[in-house]
């Protein structure tokens, strides 16, 4: 199974999820894994580069310290894993422009050895090789199964002259540690061993040294220098001058272990143009120096890396960070209206290009437009993608963006019911609708302002109508509602202007038998504080406060009758 792990993008930000790669072989978890096993992985789309670390505990790296492999999904050990041992994979994603991404370790258990390992056979020199430079290093190939190697090298045959028998441990190579003699035939036995025991009979190997003559030594590179990023496209590649030799040997590849690019190629200077490498890739470059004694010995391998085609990356002048990627502002969610044939959809941003897909519910994806426009009459999700062309030293390259949207049906409001409650400071209406849609609503006005919220508060008294609009353009709908304060026996109004008519408000029904009986009658402003406490018996209130005239406004009173009945309501004070 996939191993996720949470990146945060240079676009925005959002964090999302980063898909790490499983082990495929040998797969996580399994035992009994040969020592010669190579280790392999899944590719990851998106992921320009991986780096391999092996070590015997969790994250650890005591067997191989991080190692960039390029593209390449493969690493073989060259002197193969430990027997026996619960082997660590950590691999670490790669990118150009932002942190690289360290995925959790996984691992497997190798088997254990056996048998004794075989014989090998020396790479360098070859065996019986003639002219050797007196300097060279000596490197033989991986017995399968050894865990170290005995050296013997003399002069003569089975001769230990020059380097007794010494353990070299689990290497592949041995630098002596002074030039060889000249036109001398030397002779090499490597044992290969391990705890079951050495190799026997293992041929005894030959070679002959040339005259005496002076190695070049390695060479660096100067442009793009080791380690480089951002390189373009079709860089001049520049090294450093040696002064004793005739030519160098350059050897390029997309992985540490491959020549794909340029295989040995030999140059007589210090420079060359390379056209057309491929963007967002890390490579791989050894520059070996050679003159008529030989060549350079023990050169190292340097990596650079090119360009991201589309970005992000920083601008190598400026440093301002490129991303060639059109932005995208198309919403997450559109509605069409359920009773038209078609809904004409329109791209948000400016792009070079526009591709409309529909998904379908297999998860298929059918194109559907690569207009800027595009005509949708159903409900579903579908794909929307922008992109812009650029032209690059290899040509135009397609930079893109994409989202998934939500297609939903919508239709025009039923109004069911306005709910009305009778508050301190008016009337509040609750608007409750039915239907399929994205509903606004707004008070007395067709043309709004229109609220997201149903509900509206503090509204005076009287005729009012409430519109029901849906936000897809499906249609307004109205209701139109006559709401008075309609508690019997209290006024809706009275005019205390001193004119002998309702300049005083009081409660006006008389008691029958059998009635509940009025106790007292409470007055409050709009703010619910008292400004009066009435008898049933009095006058009633005119309209005054610490016999200060009150404005023109709405006010509030509780009535309490006998058996715990309370009674509230609403009424206007006009002047």
């Amino acid at each position: 199974m996939p191993i996720f792990i949470m990146l945060m993008l240079f676009s925005n930000s959002s964090i999302l999820a980063q898909e790490c790669p499983a082990l495929v072989g040998p797969l996580n978890g399994e035992n009994q894994v040969a020592t010669t096993a190579s280790i392999s992985w899944k590719t990851i789309e998106g992921v320009p580069g991986y780096i391999i670390s092996l070590g015997t505990t969790q994250g650890g790296r005591d067997i191989l310290d991080e190692l960039n492999v390029g593209s390449s999904n493969r690493y073989t050990p060259p002197t193969g894993l430990p027997e026996n041992t619960q082997v660590f994979v950590t691999i670490t994603l790669f990118f150009f422009n932002q942190a690289n991404i360290t995925c959790e370790s996984q691992s497997f258990t190798t088997a254990a050895l056996s048998e004794a390992p075989g014989c090998t056979f020396l790479s360098n020199p070859t065996n019986n090789a003639i002219d050797v430079n007196t300097a060279t290093n000596i490197s033989w190939a991986y017995a399968p199964g050894a865990t170290g190697y005995l050296f013997t090298m003399g002069t003569t045959p089975n001769g230990n002259e020059l380097v007794p028998t010494t353990d070299l441990g689990n290497t592949l190579s041995y630098n002596p540690t002074s030039d060889l003699p000249t036109e001398t035939t030397i002779y090499v036995t490597i044992a290969p061993y391990n705890r079951i025991d050495a190799a026997l009979d293992c041929t005894t190997f030959v070679f002959t040294t040339a005259r005496e003559a002076v190695l070049p030594v390695c060479t660096n590179l100067i442009t793009p220098f080791n380690g480089e990023r951002n390189v373009p496209l079709s860089p001049i590649l520049e090294w450093n001058e040696v002064p004793n030799a005739t030519g160098y040997r350059v050897s390029i590849g997309t992985n540490p272990f491959e020549t794909d690019i340029l295989n040995n190629a030999a140059f007589f200077r210090t420079s060359t143009m390379v056209i057309d490498f491929e963007p967002n890739r890390t490579f791989f470059i050894k520059i070996v120096p050679f003159n008529d004694a030989g060549e350079a010995i023990g050169c190292s391998q340097e990596t650079f890396s090119t360009l991201l085609g589309c970005g992000p990356y920083f601008h190598p002048i400026t440093n301002e960070l490129i991303v060639l990627n059109p932005e995208i502002t198309f919403p997450d969610t559109i509605g069409i209206c359920r009773n038209d044939s078609d809904t004409i959809v329109s791209a948000t941003d400016e792009a070079d290009g526009y591709r409309w897909y529909r998904i379908d519910l297999n998860g298929n994806e059918d194109l559907i437009s690569i207009e800027r426009d595009v005509s949708i009459d159903q409900a579903g999700d579908y794909i929307h993608e922008i992109y812009n062309v650029i032209d690059g030293s290899s040509g135009a390259i397609e930079c893109s963006t994409s989202k998934i949207f939500r297609v939903e049906e919508s239709s025009i409001a039923t109004i069911e019911n306005v709910r009305v409650t009778e508050v301190f400071d008016g009337l509040n209406f609750e608007v409750i609708v039915e239907g399929n849609g994205n509903y606004e609503f707004a008070l007395d006005n067709p043309e709004g302002a229109y609220q997201a919220s149903n509900n509206f508060s503090g509204i005076t008294p009287g005729t009012h109508t409430v519109y029901v609009r849906d936000i897809n353009g499906c249609g307004v709908t109205e209701k139109t509602i006559q709401q008075d304060l309609t508690v019997e026996g209290f006024p809706k109004f009275f005019t205390p202007n001193g004119d002998g008519t309702n300049d005083f408000w009081q409660y006006r029904v008389k008691t029958k038998p059998g009635d509940d009986r009025l106790m007292s009658i409470y007055i409050y402003n709009r703010y619910g504080n008292l400004l009066a406490q009435l008898h049933p018996d009095s006058l009633g209130w005119d309209g005054r406060l610490n016999g200060k005239a009150l404005p023109e406004s709405n006010y509030w009173f509780k009535a309490q009758f006998e058996g715990n009945k309370e009674v509230k309501g609403y009424f206007i004070l006009k002047r």
